[in-house]
């Protein structure tokens, strides 16, 4: 995303990934148009297939003239793009060219990506087609990516016992928004769902608190640069690192097995680790609460 990222870099990075005991990995079609499958494919390919966890997403085809282009993407292939498509026709395609690109003959979790986009369909359609491929054994969980908590609730609602094994929460169950408890944390839990959070960075809004940072690609508002310095001063007081609290905090809940988070070098998925196994004392915790 934003910026070009080499083959041999990514492929560095899955690898110290892996050194580091990172086993769950996720991807889409739609990042970078395919190329972050592709690598993802490279760098995984002949591992051992029972141990690690493997994730794409359906909703989107990436083909010649796609129009459904994105601007966050570096340096995508040319002449290829998304369509965004939750048929049953479109989602066995996307899932098949999924593993041509990758080179793995098994995908374990796969999320219906963005299923707001178009609900009716997602739920219905795209959700038949991962029923199915579930019954073959040719996936081993069905999922959503997904940015809406109340998006997600509604799903699982609706969609009963043929809905998602687990859901894929970007961005609402971190230290800036929690809005995943207001229904759709208690309705996992109750539902025996899991959930993977992700974006628990807030879009990098955590990572530089500066004017025009990106928040939602977009410029932070003044008040939740001033959540941020709040947040930042607690940190202080008991010598925790920011990111550290931001990657630990989702895992608290019983319904939380995973954060999933980005790196584009070896370096990042380094401190991603360190941060992960920083130690946090209970009283930051429990002052933490009452922000």
């Amino acid at each position: 995303m934003f910026a070009a990222v080499p083959e041999s870099q990514a492929i560095a990075t899955i690898d110290r990934a892996w050194e580091l005991g990172v086993r769950l990995f996720d991807t889409a079609p739609v990042y970078g148009y395919g190329v972050s499958e592709q690598r993802a494919g490279l760098a995984l390919r002949g591992r051992p297939r029972n141990r690690f966890v493997l994730s794409t997403k359906v909703g989107r085809l990436i083909e010649p003239g796609g129009p459904d282009l994105q601007p966050i993407w570096a340096e995508p292939p040319a002449g290829v793009g998304p369509r965004l498509d939750y048929s049953y026709g479109a989602v066995i395609r996307s899932f098949e060219a999924s593993l041509e690109r990758m080179g793995i003959d098994r995908i374990d979790i796969l999320h219906i990506h963005d299923p707001d986009l178009d609900f009716a369909t997602a739920s219905t359609d795209a959700l038949r087609a991962l029923n199915e491929l579930r019954g073959r054994g040719a996936i081993r969980a069905i999922s959503l990516g997904v940015n809406h908590a109340d998006v997600a609730a509604r799903f699982l609602r609706e969609t009963g016992t043929a809905g998602p094994d687990c859901i894929l929460l970007a961005g609402r169950y971190t230290l800036l928004d929690r809005s995943a408890t207001d229904e759709l944390l208690p309705l996992c839990s109750k539902l025996g769902v899991a959930v993977l959070a992700a974006g628990v960075f807030q879009g990098g809004v955590l990572a530089d608190t500066a004017q025009g940072a990106p928040h939602g690609y977009a410029r932070v508002p003044a008040d939740l640069l001033a959540r941020i310095d709040r947040l930042r001063e607690l940190c202080r007081r008991y010598d925790v690192p920011l990111l550290a609290a931001a990657i630990q905090f989702p895992l608290a809940h019983p319904a939380v097995p995973a954060v999933v988070v980005g790196a584009r070098s070896p370096q990042e998925i380094s401190e991603v680790a360190g941060w992960l196994e920083h130690a946090i004392p209970e009283a930051f915790w429990a002052e933490l609460s009452t922000y």
